[in-house]
């Protein structure tokens, strides 16, 4: 970062924190290194990923991408550690074949598929070791660089921000946890039969070692070449899960990594994956976003700032500093909104405008505050969501969406 403000420097330009910060050759070497860590680094590299989206440039956006798909297996010593701590020495007695090379893997553990004696087909998450004990460490390393970086003002309280981010990591590494946050979400979904939830192998399964039923698919973000009939109907199926967990189910599983779900051909469902990440959604939070929606459908745009400050969405202050800037903001999502007619998540024009916007008011620090923790986890379910419309191409009218679930639950 400081040698691109230096150069920049030299050639007689002053430049701002972002543009010393958002190049590609910085972006390339963050996700190299965060690719060979595990835990909470190279999750904190996956979620800027996902989380930044469009707000990234392009190229930058692409080489972060990286981080979703890119992670360092174990050794096969190092696995047959954990599997003997967890199982036994005698754990191969349990298959008929183990596959020792993952199938996937990630920043907490990776996954394995299994053959057992009576013929069932698992798929085994094997987390890494020392994991769940390194998680506040990286976590309260990654908050020295942010001050000591000065990319944070002083005044911006990040405390509750880096308590929500560890217990949500610590959540995440019990598999027990996880195991029954996936037989709960299998029991609401169970009159959803467009969706497929793995059925959990409870005597399998122990802290570090989560073994669940193999459920086949392709990636969900294939179907981009797939007819755009297709493409429409998965994504309608998605957003309306999406709109049912905020506002039915009361439960919301908070990561929208792509990887997390898949779609089966033979019959047309979608598989949903890592449930790590779920958790209740408080019912102060989904009454906000109903606030906010409905002003966004009714397209009054004075009541959708009201909203969106009383959710702590927006600070006050970026209000009073800024309000033509967020006026623009909210015109443009408003008559999105508001329109009863097919959205093209595809068509990207707008969301140059909203970057600059932001952008503008994030070079304010004043106006910088940090949203309810809670809304921050639905948000970012509500943003990736959006992301993968995007790579899909879909055309889904989101209205009807909303409206049908609403009607089904009223306020």
């Amino acid at each position: 970062m400081f040698a691109e403000g230096a150069r920049r420097i030299a050639l007689g330009e002053l430049p701002s924190m972002n543009q010393m910060v958002l190049t590609p050759g910085n972006a390339k070497r963050l996700a190299e290194r965060l690719a060979h860590l595990r835990g909470a680094a190279m999750k904190l590299g996956q979620m800027i990923s996902m989380d930044a989206g469009d707000m990234l440039p392009p190229e930058l956006s692409a080489i972060l991408a990286t981080l979703r798909d890119q992670a360092n297996f174990m050794p096969a010593r190092q696995l047959d550690t954990v599997l003997t701590q967890e199982w036994g020495s005698d754990w191969r007695k349990r298959f008929r074949r183990f596959e020792p090379r993952p199938i996937a893997a990630a920043s907490i553990g990776q996954v394995h598929r299994a053959l057992t004696k009576d013929g069932r087909v698992l798929a085994i998450k094997v987390q890494y070791p020392g994991i769940a004990k390194s998680i506040d460490s990286d976590v309260d390393n990654v908050a020295t660089f942010l001050r000591m970086s000065g990319l944070l003002p002083k005044e911006l309280d990040i405390a509750p921000l880096l308590k929500a981010a560890k217990d949500q990591l610590h959540e995440e590494a019990d598999y027990l946890r996880e195991g029954e946050q996936m037989q709960q979400y299998a029991q609401l979904l169970q009159d959803q039969p467009q969706f497929v939830v793995p059925q959990l192998d409870k005597e399998l399964t122990r802290e570090r070692i989560l073994a669940m039923s193999f459920e086949d698919g392709i990636a969900i973000e294939s179907l981009e070449s797939e007819p755009q009939d297709l493409r429409n109907t998965v994504f309608e199926h998605l957003i309306r899960l999406v709109s049912r967990e905020l506002f039915e189910l009361g439960l919301m599983q908070t990561d929208p990594n792509f990887a997390n779900f898949r779609y089966r051909r033979d019959d047309g469902k979608i598989v949903l994956l890592d449930f790590g990440a779920a958790r209740a959604v408080d019912p102060g939070v989904s009454n906000a976003y109903r606030r906010l929606l409905a002003a966004g459908l009714d397209g009054d745009k004075d009541r959708i700032r009201e909203e969106a400050l009383a959710a702590g969405f927006v600070a006050p202050a970026a209000i009073e500093r800024h309000r033509e800037r967020i006026d623009r903001m909210i015109e443009l999502i408003a008559t999105e909104i508001s329109r009863d007619a097919p959205f093209d998540f595809g068509d990207r024009s707008f969301v140059p405008l909203l970057r600059d916007e932001g952008m503008a008011i994030a070079e304010d620090k004043q106006s910088w505050h940090i949203p309810p923790v809670e809304t921050l986890f639905v948000q970012r379910k509500v943003s990736g969501t959006a992301l993968l419309g995007a790579r899909l191409k879909a055309v889904v009218n989101v209205r009807r969406v909303i409206e049908d679930v609403f009607d089904a639950n009223p306020a």
